[in-house]
Protein backbone atom coordinates (compact mmCIF):
# COMPACT_ATOMS: atom_id res chain seq x y z
CA UNK A 1 0.00 0.00 0.00
CA UNK A 2 1.22 3.25 -1.18
CA UNK A 3 1.59 6.93 1.16
CA UNK A 4 -1.45 8.13 -0.76
CA UNK A 5 -3.18 5.08 -0.34
CA UNK A 6 -2.09 5.06 3.78
CA UNK A 7 -3.15 8.64 4.24
CA UNK A 8 -6.80 7.66 2.45
CA UNK A 9 -6.97 4.82 4.89
CA UNK A 10 -6.47 7.27 8.14
CA UNK A 11 -8.58 9.69 6.81
CA UNK A 12 -10.98 7.53 6.18
CA UNK A 13 -11.04 6.12 9.92
CA UNK A 14 -11.00 9.48 11.32
CA UNK A 15 -13.86 10.27 9.55
CA UNK A 16 -15.82 7.50 10.12
CA UNK A 17 -15.06 7.55 14.29
CA UNK A 18 -16.12 11.34 13.83
CA UNK A 19 -19.12 10.09 12.90
CA UNK A 20 -19.81 7.37 14.87
CA UNK A 21 -19.19 10.24 17.91
CA UNK A 22 -21.77 12.63 15.99
CA UNK A 23 -24.05 9.98 16.47
CA UNK A 24 -23.74 9.51 20.01
CA UNK A 25 -23.57 12.44 21.09
CA UNK A 26 -24.74 15.36 18.88
CA UNK A 27 -26.43 15.05 15.64
CA UNK A 28 -25.83 11.75 13.10
CA UNK A 29 -25.96 11.67 9.76
CA UNK A 30 -27.16 9.46 7.23
CA UNK A 31 -25.47 9.93 3.84
CA UNK A 32 -27.84 8.42 1.19
CA UNK A 33 -26.12 7.72 -2.45
CA UNK A 34 -29.05 7.56 -5.35
CA UNK A 35 -27.88 6.67 -8.89
CA UNK A 36 -30.01 4.50 -11.32
CA UNK A 37 -28.99 2.76 -14.83
CA UNK A 38 -30.40 4.05 -18.20
CA UNK A 39 -33.04 6.11 -17.54
CA UNK A 40 -34.44 4.86 -14.15
CA UNK A 41 -35.68 7.87 -12.97
CA UNK A 42 -32.97 9.28 -10.11
CA UNK A 43 -34.28 13.15 -10.27
CA UNK A 44 -37.92 12.01 -9.98
CA UNK A 45 -37.09 9.67 -7.28
CA UNK A 46 -35.02 12.41 -4.61
CA UNK A 47 -37.76 14.83 -5.53
CA UNK A 48 -40.11 12.81 -3.97
CA UNK A 49 -38.74 10.79 -1.20
CA UNK A 50 -37.65 14.70 -0.07
CA UNK A 51 -41.29 16.08 -0.67
CA UNK A 52 -42.90 12.99 1.00
CA UNK A 53 -40.36 13.13 4.33
CA UNK A 54 -41.42 16.35 4.80
CA UNK A 55 -45.13 15.73 3.99
CA UNK A 56 -45.90 11.75 5.83
CA UNK A 57 -49.17 11.67 4.76
CA UNK A 58 -48.53 8.71 1.87
CA UNK A 59 -45.68 7.13 4.22
CA UNK A 60 -47.66 4.32 6.28
CA UNK A 61 -44.47 1.81 5.62
CA UNK A 62 -42.15 3.76 7.19
CA UNK A 63 -42.64 3.74 10.96
CA UNK A 64 -40.71 6.50 12.35
CA UNK A 65 -43.54 8.21 10.50
CA UNK A 66 -46.64 5.82 10.81
CA UNK A 67 -45.36 6.19 14.37
CA UNK A 68 -45.08 9.61 14.52
CA UNK A 69 -41.49 9.70 15.67
CA UNK A 70 -40.64 12.11 12.88
CA UNK A 71 -42.14 15.30 14.51
CA UNK A 72 -40.63 17.54 11.47
CA UNK A 73 -38.43 17.75 8.24
CA UNK A 74 -36.92 20.57 6.67
CA UNK A 75 -34.45 21.69 4.13
CA UNK A 76 -31.25 22.66 5.46
CA UNK A 77 -28.05 24.42 3.62
CA UNK A 78 -26.08 21.45 2.43
CA UNK A 79 -22.94 20.68 4.12
CA UNK A 80 -20.19 20.72 1.03
CA UNK A 81 -20.00 23.78 -0.40
CA UNK A 82 -18.30 22.83 -3.74
CA UNK A 83 -20.83 20.30 -4.90
CA UNK A 84 -23.91 21.69 -6.63
CA UNK A 85 -26.87 21.81 -4.69
CA UNK A 86 -30.11 18.91 -5.85
CA UNK A 87 -32.74 21.90 -7.25
CA UNK A 88 -35.27 20.24 -5.33
CA UNK A 89 -37.08 23.40 -5.38
CA UNK A 90 -37.93 23.42 -9.48
CA UNK A 91 -38.16 19.59 -9.82
CA UNK A 92 -40.84 19.86 -7.34
CA UNK A 93 -42.62 22.96 -9.86
CA UNK A 94 -42.18 20.58 -12.53
CA UNK A 95 -43.79 17.70 -11.45
CA UNK A 96 -46.40 19.35 -9.55
CA UNK A 97 -47.34 22.61 -11.53
CA UNK A 98 -50.63 23.12 -13.65
CA UNK A 99 -48.70 21.83 -16.61
CA UNK A 100 -46.84 19.01 -15.17
CA UNK A 101 -43.81 17.67 -17.34
CA UNK A 102 -40.34 15.40 -16.04
CA UNK A 103 -37.81 17.43 -14.58
CA UNK A 104 -34.63 17.54 -16.90
CA UNK A 105 -32.00 14.82 -15.93
CA UNK A 106 -28.77 15.94 -14.00
CA UNK A 107 -26.07 15.06 -15.72
CA UNK A 108 -23.12 15.73 -12.81
CA UNK A 109 -22.93 14.97 -8.89
CA UNK A 110 -25.59 17.36 -6.57
CA UNK A 111 -26.39 16.99 -3.32
CA UNK A 112 -29.11 18.37 -0.87
CA UNK A 113 -29.75 17.95 2.87
CA UNK A 114 -32.93 17.69 5.04
CA UNK A 115 -32.91 17.57 8.52
CA UNK A 116 -35.33 15.40 10.43
CA UNK A 117 -36.14 16.33 14.11
CA UNK A 118 -37.19 12.64 15.28
CA UNK A 119 -38.20 11.27 19.06
CA UNK A 120 -36.28 8.69 19.74
CA UNK A 121 -37.56 5.20 20.79
CA UNK A 122 -36.55 2.33 22.82
CA UNK A 123 -34.43 2.36 25.74
CA UNK A 124 -33.13 6.21 25.13
CA UNK A 125 -36.68 7.46 24.55
CA UNK A 126 -36.70 9.37 28.02
CA UNK A 127 -33.45 10.24 28.53
CA UNK A 128 -34.51 13.73 26.00
CA UNK A 129 -36.44 15.08 23.96
CA UNK A 130 -36.50 14.84 20.23
CA UNK A 131 -33.00 14.79 18.06
CA UNK A 132 -31.98 16.02 14.74
CA UNK A 133 -30.89 13.10 12.16
CA UNK A 134 -29.04 14.98 8.62
CA UNK A 135 -30.22 13.14 5.79
CA UNK A 136 -27.31 13.94 3.25
CA UNK A 137 -28.99 12.82 -0.68
CA UNK A 138 -26.00 12.22 -3.00
CA UNK A 139 -27.45 12.23 -6.50
CA UNK A 140 -24.35 10.90 -9.27
CA UNK A 141 -25.02 9.29 -12.18
CA UNK A 142 -24.92 5.24 -12.51
CA UNK A 143 -22.88 5.51 -15.30
CA UNK A 144 -20.10 6.74 -13.44
CA UNK A 145 -20.66 3.75 -10.40
CA UNK A 146 -19.88 1.12 -13.28
CA UNK A 147 -16.59 2.93 -13.38
CA UNK A 148 -14.99 1.48 -10.86
CA UNK A 149 -14.92 -1.93 -12.53
CA UNK A 150 -12.06 -0.26 -14.80
CA UNK A 151 -9.81 0.05 -12.02
CA UNK A 152 -8.95 -3.66 -11.55
CA UNK A 153 -8.21 -3.54 -15.63
CA UNK A 154 -5.33 -3.33 -17.76
CA UNK A 155 -5.84 -1.62 -21.28
CA UNK A 156 -5.26 -4.52 -23.11
CA UNK A 157 -7.71 -6.27 -20.91
CA UNK A 158 -10.33 -3.60 -20.89
CA UNK A 159 -9.86 -3.52 -24.54
CA UNK A 160 -9.78 -7.53 -25.10
CA UNK A 161 -13.59 -7.16 -22.94
CA UNK A 162 -15.29 -4.35 -24.83
CA UNK A 163 -14.42 -5.57 -28.40
CA UNK A 164 -15.97 -9.12 -27.39
CA UNK A 165 -19.05 -7.08 -26.35
CA UNK A 166 -18.96 -4.77 -29.21
CA UNK A 167 -19.06 -8.07 -31.54
CA UNK A 168 -22.30 -9.31 -29.75
CA UNK A 169 -24.34 -6.24 -30.03
CA UNK A 170 -25.95 -6.46 -33.36
CA UNK A 171 -24.90 -4.12 -35.54
CA UNK A 172 -24.69 -1.28 -33.16
CA UNK A 173 -20.84 -1.38 -33.37
CA UNK A 174 -20.78 -2.04 -36.73
CA UNK A 175 -19.15 2.01 -37.83
CA UNK A 176 -16.43 1.37 -34.65
CA UNK A 177 -15.54 -2.29 -36.02
CA UNK A 178 -14.93 -0.84 -39.66
CA UNK A 179 -13.12 1.82 -37.91
CA UNK A 180 -10.71 -0.33 -35.74
CA UNK A 181 -10.04 -2.95 -38.80
CA UNK A 182 -8.42 0.15 -40.78
CA UNK A 183 -6.15 1.25 -37.53
CA UNK A 184 -2.68 -0.17 -36.93
CA UNK A 185 -2.38 0.04 -33.37
CA UNK A 186 1.48 0.09 -34.14
CA UNK A 187 1.42 3.20 -35.93
CA UNK A 188 2.94 6.73 -34.65
CA UNK A 189 0.14 8.51 -32.49
CA UNK A 190 -1.98 10.98 -34.14
CA UNK A 191 -4.04 13.25 -32.14
CA UNK A 192 -6.48 13.39 -35.18
CA UNK A 193 -7.28 9.87 -35.25
CA UNK A 194 -7.44 9.74 -31.33
CA UNK A 195 -10.10 11.85 -31.46
CA UNK A 196 -11.91 10.12 -34.48
CA UNK A 197 -11.52 6.76 -32.76
CA UNK A 198 -12.55 8.47 -29.25
CA UNK A 199 -15.44 10.28 -31.24
CA UNK A 200 -16.92 7.07 -32.96
CA UNK A 201 -16.53 4.86 -29.51
CA UNK A 202 -18.86 7.65 -27.72
CA UNK A 203 -21.32 7.36 -30.31
CA UNK A 204 -21.47 3.17 -30.40
CA UNK A 205 -22.33 3.79 -26.94
CA UNK A 206 -24.76 6.70 -26.68
CA UNK A 207 -26.61 3.89 -29.47
CA UNK A 208 -25.58 0.70 -26.63
CA UNK A 209 -27.51 3.24 -23.87
CA UNK A 210 -30.47 4.05 -26.00
CA UNK A 211 -30.77 0.49 -27.10
CA UNK A 212 -31.41 -0.53 -23.32
CA UNK A 213 -28.18 -1.54 -22.50
CA UNK A 214 -26.61 -1.01 -19.38
CA UNK A 215 -22.64 -1.59 -19.86
CA UNK A 216 -21.82 1.36 -21.40
CA UNK A 217 -18.83 2.45 -19.63
CA UNK A 218 -16.48 4.42 -19.41
CA UNK A 219 -19.54 6.57 -17.87
CA UNK A 220 -17.80 10.15 -18.58
CA UNK A 221 -17.94 9.35 -22.53
CA UNK A 222 -21.60 9.85 -22.05
CA UNK A 223 -21.59 12.68 -19.34
CA UNK A 224 -18.09 14.26 -19.78
CA UNK A 225 -19.09 18.00 -18.25
CA UNK A 226 -16.37 20.01 -17.92
CA UNK A 227 -14.02 17.40 -19.27
CA UNK A 228 -15.17 17.08 -22.49
CA UNK A 229 -12.15 17.47 -25.47
CA UNK A 230 -10.13 16.48 -22.83
CA UNK A 231 -6.83 13.96 -23.40
CA UNK A 232 -8.62 11.84 -20.22
CA UNK A 233 -11.30 11.36 -22.45
CA UNK A 234 -9.63 10.80 -25.84
CA UNK A 235 -8.97 7.41 -26.09
CA UNK A 236 -10.53 4.45 -27.22
CA UNK A 237 -10.54 0.34 -27.68
CA UNK A 238 -7.86 -1.45 -29.95
CA UNK A 239 -7.10 -4.60 -31.14
CA UNK A 240 -4.02 -6.00 -29.63
CA UNK A 241 -0.93 -5.76 -31.85
CA UNK A 242 1.20 -8.36 -32.69
CA UNK A 243 3.94 -7.75 -29.64
CA UNK A 244 4.83 -5.22 -27.63
CA UNK A 245 4.06 -1.74 -29.33
CA UNK A 246 6.76 1.12 -29.41
CA UNK A 247 7.11 3.96 -27.90
CA UNK A 248 5.22 7.02 -29.78
CA UNK A 249 2.41 4.66 -30.68
CA UNK A 250 -1.24 5.08 -31.09
CA UNK A 251 -1.94 1.84 -29.05
CA UNK A 252 0.59 3.22 -26.07
CA UNK A 253 -0.77 6.77 -25.81
CA UNK A 254 -3.84 4.95 -25.75
CA UNK A 255 -2.67 2.94 -22.81
CA UNK A 256 -1.68 5.97 -20.89
CA UNK A 257 -5.07 7.87 -21.32
CA UNK A 258 -6.89 4.96 -20.33
CA UNK A 259 -4.96 5.29 -16.91
CA UNK A 260 -4.84 8.53 -16.42
CA UNK A 261 -8.95 8.26 -16.56
CA UNK A 262 -8.29 6.00 -14.19
CA UNK A 263 -6.60 8.32 -11.92
CA UNK A 264 -7.49 11.32 -12.50
CA UNK A 265 -11.47 10.69 -12.86
CA UNK A 266 -12.56 7.50 -11.02
CA UNK A 267 -10.31 7.87 -8.35
CA UNK A 268 -10.89 11.36 -7.39
CA UNK A 269 -14.81 10.97 -7.49
CA UNK A 270 -14.92 7.97 -5.03
CA UNK A 271 -13.16 9.35 -3.47
CA UNK A 272 -15.08 12.48 -2.50
CA UNK A 273 -18.61 11.52 -2.78
CA UNK A 274 -18.54 7.22 -2.96
CA UNK A 275 -16.45 6.36 0.20
CA UNK A 276 -17.93 8.44 2.03
CA UNK A 277 -21.84 6.79 1.27
CA UNK A 278 -23.71 5.13 4.01
CA UNK A 279 -26.52 3.81 2.37
CA UNK A 280 -27.14 2.97 -1.41
CA UNK A 281 -29.95 3.00 -3.87
CA UNK A 282 -29.69 1.89 -7.19
CA UNK A 283 -32.68 2.56 -9.83
CA UNK A 284 -33.15 0.22 -12.33
CA UNK A 285 -35.39 0.42 -15.42
CA UNK A 286 -36.31 -3.46 -15.19
CA UNK A 287 -39.18 -2.91 -17.42
CA UNK A 288 -36.97 -1.56 -19.93
CA UNK A 289 -34.20 -4.11 -19.97
CA UNK A 290 -36.91 -6.40 -20.18
CA UNK A 291 -38.87 -4.68 -23.58
CA UNK A 292 -35.42 -4.08 -24.93
CA UNK A 293 -35.11 -7.96 -25.08
CA UNK A 294 -32.69 -10.99 -23.52
CA UNK A 295 -29.53 -9.30 -24.36
CA UNK A 296 -30.18 -6.08 -22.11
CA UNK A 297 -31.77 -8.14 -19.12
CA UNK A 298 -28.43 -10.12 -19.76
CA UNK A 299 -26.44 -6.99 -19.29
CA UNK A 300 -28.53 -5.73 -16.32
CA UNK A 301 -27.54 -8.75 -14.69
CA UNK A 302 -24.04 -7.71 -15.38
CA UNK A 303 -24.31 -4.21 -14.29
CA UNK A 304 -25.44 -5.63 -10.96
CA UNK A 305 -23.07 -8.05 -10.06
CA UNK A 306 -20.36 -5.51 -10.98
CA UNK A 307 -22.18 -2.82 -8.42
CA UNK A 308 -22.22 -5.06 -5.86
CA UNK A 309 -18.20 -5.83 -6.65
CA UNK A 310 -17.77 -2.23 -6.31
CA UNK A 311 -19.19 -2.41 -2.60
CA UNK A 312 -17.43 -5.11 -1.48
CA UNK A 313 -15.02 -4.75 0.81
CA UNK A 314 -11.74 -4.97 0.68
CA UNK A 315 -12.01 -6.36 -3.33
CA UNK A 316 -8.31 -4.37 -4.22
CA UNK A 317 -5.91 -2.51 -1.63
CA UNK A 318 -7.01 0.83 -3.01
CA UNK A 319 -10.63 0.62 -2.40
CA UNK A 320 -10.26 -1.18 0.86
CA UNK A 321 -8.18 1.85 2.35
CA UNK A 322 -11.37 3.84 1.46
CA UNK A 323 -14.38 1.92 1.96
CA UNK A 324 -13.85 -0.42 4.75
CA UNK A 325 -17.41 -1.62 5.73
CA UNK A 326 -19.28 1.69 5.68
CA UNK A 327 -21.71 1.10 3.26
CA UNK A 328 -24.19 -0.55 5.15
CA UNK A 329 -27.61 -1.10 3.10
CA UNK A 330 -27.92 -1.12 -0.78
CA UNK A 331 -31.14 -1.50 -2.22
CA UNK A 332 -32.06 -2.26 -6.05
CA UNK A 333 -35.41 -0.75 -6.82
CA UNK A 334 -37.08 -1.34 -9.94
CA UNK A 335 -38.83 1.80 -10.91
CA UNK A 336 -41.82 2.44 -13.06
CA UNK A 337 -44.02 0.00 -11.24
CA UNK A 338 -47.23 2.24 -11.89
CA UNK A 339 -47.03 1.04 -15.83
CA UNK A 340 -48.06 -2.67 -14.74
CA UNK A 341 -51.32 -3.24 -12.79
CA UNK A 342 -50.70 -4.06 -9.18
CA UNK A 343 -51.43 -7.73 -10.04
CA UNK A 344 -48.58 -8.12 -11.61
CA UNK A 345 -46.02 -6.24 -9.02
CA UNK A 346 -45.14 -9.48 -7.81
CA UNK A 347 -43.44 -10.37 -10.75
CA UNK A 348 -41.78 -7.43 -11.52
CA UNK A 349 -39.91 -7.92 -7.68
CA UNK A 350 -39.80 -11.93 -8.18
CA UNK A 351 -37.47 -10.80 -11.34
CA UNK A 352 -35.17 -8.21 -9.47
CA UNK A 353 -34.82 -10.37 -6.38
CA UNK A 354 -33.64 -13.22 -9.29
CA UNK A 355 -30.94 -10.76 -10.72
CA UNK A 356 -30.10 -9.83 -7.35
CA UNK A 357 -29.53 -13.47 -6.12
CA UNK A 358 -27.57 -13.84 -9.06
CA UNK A 359 -25.31 -10.91 -9.21
CA UNK A 360 -24.57 -12.02 -5.24
CA UNK A 361 -23.28 -15.10 -6.29
CA UNK A 362 -21.35 -14.36 -9.41
CA UNK A 363 -19.73 -11.32 -7.11
CA UNK A 364 -18.80 -13.04 -4.15
CA UNK A 365 -20.68 -10.21 -2.30
CA UNK A 366 -20.62 -10.50 1.46
CA UNK A 367 -20.87 -7.06 3.17
CA UNK A 368 -24.13 -4.54 2.88
CA UNK A 369 -27.69 -5.76 3.48
CA UNK A 370 -29.06 -5.59 -0.33
CA UNK A 371 -32.96 -6.13 -1.30
CA UNK A 372 -34.98 -5.77 -4.50
CA UNK A 373 -38.32 -4.11 -4.56
CA UNK A 374 -40.54 -2.26 -7.51
CA UNK A 375 -41.29 1.08 -6.63
CA UNK A 376 -43.37 4.22 -8.66
CA UNK A 377 -41.61 7.14 -7.25
CA UNK A 378 -44.49 9.21 -8.71
CA UNK A 379 -47.32 7.28 -9.43
CA UNK A 380 -48.30 8.71 -13.11
CA UNK A 381 -51.48 6.26 -13.78
CA UNK A 382 -54.70 4.88 -12.39
CA UNK A 383 -55.50 1.66 -13.01
CA UNK A 384 -58.86 -0.43 -14.84
CA UNK A 385 -59.47 -3.58 -16.00
CA UNK A 386 -60.35 -4.62 -19.97
CA UNK A 387 -61.38 -7.52 -21.77
CA UNK A 388 -58.31 -8.46 -23.55
CA UNK A 389 -58.58 -12.29 -25.77
CA UNK A 390 -61.39 -13.23 -24.00
CA UNK A 391 -60.61 -12.35 -20.33
CA UNK A 392 -60.51 -9.66 -18.52
CA UNK A 393 -57.26 -7.67 -17.84
CA UNK A 394 -55.41 -5.82 -15.68
CA UNK A 395 -54.57 -2.37 -17.74
CA UNK A 396 -52.81 1.01 -16.25
CA UNK A 397 -54.12 4.20 -18.13
CA UNK A 398 -52.40 7.72 -18.43
CA UNK A 399 -52.02 10.74 -20.16
CA UNK A 400 -49.06 9.90 -23.18
CA UNK A 401 -45.79 11.71 -22.84
CA UNK A 402 -45.56 12.25 -27.12
CA UNK A 403 -48.74 13.99 -27.22
CA UNK A 404 -50.72 13.98 -24.21
CA UNK A 405 -53.62 11.67 -25.21
CA UNK A 406 -55.55 9.65 -22.25
CA UNK A 407 -54.93 5.96 -23.11
CA UNK A 408 -55.17 2.57 -21.67
CA UNK A 409 -52.50 0.01 -21.46
CA UNK A 410 -51.75 -3.49 -20.83
CA UNK A 411 -48.27 -4.48 -21.61
CA UNK A 412 -48.42 -7.98 -21.39
CA UNK A 413 -48.09 -10.58 -18.40
CA UNK A 414 -45.04 -10.81 -16.63
CA UNK A 415 -43.82 -14.88 -16.25
CA UNK A 416 -44.51 -15.86 -12.79
CA UNK A 417 -41.14 -17.41 -13.03
CA UNK A 418 -38.58 -15.15 -13.89
CA UNK A 419 -36.03 -17.85 -14.88
CA UNK A 420 -38.44 -16.90 -18.24
CA UNK A 421 -36.84 -14.24 -18.93
CA UNK A 422 -33.39 -14.94 -17.31
CA UNK A 423 -32.61 -18.60 -18.95
CA UNK A 424 -32.95 -16.82 -22.93
CA UNK A 425 -31.25 -13.58 -21.36
CA UNK A 426 -27.87 -15.80 -19.81
CA UNK A 427 -27.86 -18.12 -23.00
CA UNK A 428 -27.49 -15.17 -25.00
CA UNK A 429 -30.55 -15.49 -27.03
CA UNK A 430 -31.28 -12.31 -29.91
CA UNK A 431 -35.30 -11.67 -28.50
CA UNK A 432 -38.30 -13.38 -26.84
CA UNK A 433 -39.67 -16.56 -28.46
CA UNK A 434 -43.14 -16.39 -26.53
CA UNK A 435 -43.85 -13.09 -25.87
CA UNK A 436 -43.42 -9.51 -26.73
CA UNK A 437 -43.29 -6.87 -23.60
CA UNK A 438 -44.51 -3.38 -24.46
CA UNK A 439 -43.39 0.01 -23.05
CA UNK A 440 -45.45 3.13 -22.77
CA UNK A 441 -43.98 6.22 -22.03
CA UNK A 442 -46.26 8.44 -19.46
CA UNK A 443 -46.22 12.08 -18.83
CA UNK A 444 -46.83 12.92 -14.66
CA UNK A 445 -51.05 13.70 -13.84
CA UNK A 446 -52.26 16.90 -12.94
CA UNK A 447 -52.29 16.29 -9.06
CA UNK A 448 -53.72 18.08 -5.90
CA UNK A 449 -52.27 17.32 -3.00
CA UNK A 450 -54.05 17.29 0.26
CA UNK A 451 -52.36 19.33 3.59
CA UNK A 452 -49.75 16.71 4.86
CA UNK A 453 -49.47 14.85 1.60
CA UNK A 454 -46.47 14.25 -0.53
CA UNK A 455 -46.83 13.43 -4.18
CA UNK A 456 -48.48 9.54 -4.57
CA UNK A 457 -46.13 7.22 -5.28
CA UNK A 458 -45.83 3.26 -5.15
CA UNK A 459 -43.91 1.69 -2.28
CA UNK A 460 -41.44 4.48 -1.61
CA UNK A 461 -42.54 4.24 2.11
CA UNK A 462 -40.77 0.88 1.95
CA UNK A 463 -38.08 1.77 0.40
CA UNK A 464 -37.36 4.81 2.71
CA UNK A 465 -37.87 1.73 5.65
CA UNK A 466 -35.22 -0.54 4.60
CA UNK A 467 -32.79 2.80 3.56
CA UNK A 468 -33.23 4.80 6.85
CA UNK A 469 -35.94 3.08 9.31
CA UNK A 470 -33.32 1.70 11.51
CA UNK A 471 -31.72 5.19 12.05
CA UNK A 472 -35.14 6.97 12.56
CA UNK A 473 -35.78 5.15 15.41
Amino acid sequence: MGIGNIADSIARQVERAGAEAGALFFEPVIRLGVTGLSRAGKTVFITSLVANLMDRGRMPQLHAAASGAIRAAWLQPQPDDTVPRFDYEAHLAALTGPTPHWPQSTRHVSQLRLSLKVQPAGLISGLGGPRTVHLDIVDYPGEWLLDLGLLDQSYAGWSERVLARAAARDGLAAPLRAALDATDPTAPFSETEAQALAGGYTAYLDAARAAGLSDCTPGRFLLPGEMAGSPALTFAPLPAPGGRAPRGSLWREMERRFDAYKAQVIKPFFRAHFARIDRQVVLVDALGAIHAGPPAVAELETAMTDILAAFRPGRNSWLASILGKRVERILFAATKADHLHHEQHPRLTAFMEALLRRARDRADFAGATTAAMSIAALRATVEETRPHGGAEVGCVRGRLLEDGRQAAFYPGALPEDPNVLLAPAREGAPRWLEADYEIMSFAPAPMTLRQGEGPPHIRLDRAAEFLLGDRLG
